[in-house]
């Protein structure tokens, strides 16, 4: 009996299912880091957009009229509790590569900083405020260039 005929079917056969095995996993890779990709983006976009609501509503505090100095902590506290920063910052740190959670822990500081000022009565547009603006756009300027670049994409130029 000649098994020739019969090893090459068994080889080709393993050759196809190899092949096949390799091009699923390939695509299945694609499809995860596809994936990964769009959690990512979603994440950042949640996390910037708190950071920058929570600066409104500190700054909107800031300018208000407040009673005590207590009141007035209170209520820049608040304004950024009720911003969700906090979750949005913890969900960062889980999908975040180490250098966008980096660069997200700067730009979150520099907004408790100005939390800070401001609970502690610091005016909007006073020379001891400007120092903390300048600090906090900087880092919002580097969180968004890293967060950009992990995602693929260019820089802006505009910052």
């Amino acid at each position: 009996m000649d098994w020739m005929p019969l090893l090459s079917t068994l080889a080709g056969a393993a050759i196809g299912i190899a092949a096949t095995l390799i091009a699923d996993r390939n695509r299945w890779r694609r499809e995860e880091a596809r994936h990964a990709l769009e959690i990512r983006r979603e994440v950042y976009t949640v996390f910037v957009s708190a950071l920058k609501a929570a600066g409104e509503d500190i700054r909107a505090v800031a300018l208000g009229d407040h009673m005590s100095a207590s009141a007035r902590d209170a209520a820049v506290r608040e304004a950024v509790r009720g911003t969700g920063i906090h979750t949005a910052s913890e969900r960062l740190w889980l999908v975040g590569p180490p250098q966008v959670v980096t660069a997200g822990n700067e730009a979150f500081h520099g907004l408790r900083a100005l939390r800070d000022a401001y609970a502690r009565g610091v005016a909007v547009g006073s020379a001891e405020e400007a120092p903390l603006i300048a600090q906090r756009r900087a880092a919002m300027a580097r969180m968004r260039h890293t967060m950009r670049e992990d995602l693929g994409i260019g820089p802006l130029g505009v910052e």
